[in-house]
């Protein structure tokens, strides 16, 4: 069996798909494992040796960080810090991103700088490899001391406390454990602090989205195009010329990938009555283009934070220091999240005028795209669908990273909100799908009524598999499954 080894190499963000979509399970490098266990070591020893306090080691959290903790308790300090913050409210976090969580604390881990056992690790390895998921909740974070209450819930299993969802079903974490043959771990210093201190909600809501933003920019694409040669457009607007005296990447990428899908096209080869297009179809290089770089943009920014130590305090063996210091606040992921919000939702803004463009009644299409309008009203409904959605969107595009309320009595006096701008960006992402496969149903419907011209080879074969899944429409019927379908198609074509 082909495992992932956990190590101190970089963890790319196209590693992370191949590693999702493929399920590999996960392993522990050995190099990992002496980076982990030295640190502990380190840490034991720097105890015993030293009298000044250490924040969330030998101290209370939070604005109780003055207070000392006696050294027979501070197992039960951190065991009292895992239960006391799990106060997560909300619907649940989806499975694919708690599976998320656990890898990238995982990874976080490994690096040595957080005082962690090495027993600790394995077993969230182990409920990542045997698919156990911590029961987590969506709110709760502040973003900053950590995705505090997030963590907390994934923790609480390792302890014997909390839920878990195995095949299905949510059970109590201590009998599944039983069931498993898995003693509880019993926490040493700083483990609590270890494993709530970090940025992994935060990550793992950003890199799901990121990889769905990814693939849904390449669909924009591809339904743009079909779009365009429904509609009869121009493809002057998508020559290199026009793109290069401007200079943006993902402007000239999104010409060339139109040009390309296009290529071929009986339709677009036609002569033109029209002189130029509607900015949806015009302007597509540059509004799907300004999304793209602006993928790539946080895709760097999410690497980065994916291969960092984002736990508080800081462990360095090497040159004996144990810094108190504020790597899990979450401002720089919680900043390129809004963005990538803005830019995702930007690709399910224009999608929606090229879909009211292609039900309009222009340039010989039938009006709501269906045969007999009046009787029937075709699509129609489907549009204002669309508009729904991406009114949502440009409300939860209100930037969460600019928002900031003290907590703990001041001592954390200012927070990224992150937590808040991940998951509104995971809404934003699942509304730019639907609105996307709402424009697909509509630019298959629109292309039919142009036969038996046809349009290019990836375009018809884009339709012959489409229509396997989505019919033509002919009448009237209920449309709200070939909506559902269409996302499906989306979701899964290849």
């Amino acid at each position: 069996m082909e495992y992932h080894p956990i190590s101190a190499d970089r963890l790319t963000i196209d590693r992370l798909r191949e590693i999702t979509e493929r399920r590999l399970p996960l392993r522990l490098s050995d190099d990992a494992r002496r980076r982990i266990a030295r640190c502990r070591d380190y840490l034991d020893r720097k105890m015993a040796a030293q009298k000044q306090p250490i924040y969330g080691v030998t101290t209370g959290f939070g604005s109780l960080c003055d207070i000392s903790v006696d050294r027979d308790a501070l197992a039960v300090l951190q065991q009292n810090l895992v239960m006391s913050h799990a106060c997560g409210t909300g619907d649940r976090v989806p499975d694919e991103i708690v599976r998320l969580m656990l890898l990238l604390k995982v990874q976080s881990l490994a690096y040595g700088h957080s005082g962690v056992q090495v027993a600790t690790v394995e077993r969230l390895i182990d409920f990542y490899n045997h698919n156990i998921l911590p029961v987590v909740y969506e709110q709760g974070s502040l973003g900053a001391s950590g995705d505090l209450a997030p963590l907390a819930h994934l923790s609480l299993p390792l302890l014997g406390l909390g839920e878990v969802e195995v095949g299905g079903c949510v059970r109590p974490a201590a009998e599944v454990l039983r069931e498993q043959g898995w003693e509880p771990i019993s926490f040493q210093s700083k483990e609590g602090l270890a494993l709530l201190n970090g940025t992994q909600f935060m990550s793992a809501y950003g890199v799901w989205s990121l990889l769905k933003a990814q693939d849904l920019s390449a669909w924009a694409d591809r339904i743009a195009a079909l779009s365009l040669d429904a509609f009869d457009g121009r493809i002057e607007p998508f020559g290199d010329a026009v793109h290069l005296v401007r200079g943006h990447r993902g402007q000239l990428a999104t010409a060339r990938t139109i040009r390309r899908l296009l290529e071929g096209s009986e339709l677009m080869a036609r002569p033109k009555r029209h002189v130029q297009d509607p900015y949806s179809f015009r302007c597509i290089p540059q509004v799907h283009g300004a999304s793209k770089d602006t993928i790539d943009y946080v895709a760097s920014v999410l690497e980065t934070e994916i291969n960092s130590v984002t736990d508080n305090p800081t462990i360095f063996p090497e040159s004996d220091e144990v810094v108190s210091a504020g790597n899990f606040h979450g401002q720089p992921i919680a900043l390129a999240m809004d963005f990538l919000a803005i830019a995702a939702a930007e690709l399910g803004d224009i999608s929606e005028r090229r879909t009211y463009q292609l039900i309009s009644g222009s340039r010989d299409l039938p009006h709501f795209l269906v045969a007999e309008p009046g009787l029937n009203s075709g699509f129609m409904i489907p549009q204002y669908t669309a508009a729904s959605i991406v009114s949502q969107s440009k409300g939860l595009c209100m930037p969460a990273s600019v928002d900031s309320i003290p907590s703990s009595q001041g001592q954390e006096d200012h927070v990224s909100m992150g937590s808040n701008a991940a998951t509104k960006l995971a809404r934003v992402v699942r509304n730019t799908e639907r609105v996307l496969a709402i424009e697909l149903l509509n630019a298959a419907q629109a292309l039919e009524f142009r036969r038996p011209a046809r349009s290019s080879e990836a375009n018809e074969a884009l339709i012959a598999a489409y229509r396997r899944e989505v019919p033509f429409i002919t009448r009237d019927e209920v449309l709200y499954p070939h909506i559902e379908r269409s996302i499906r198609f989306i979701r899964s074509y290849r």
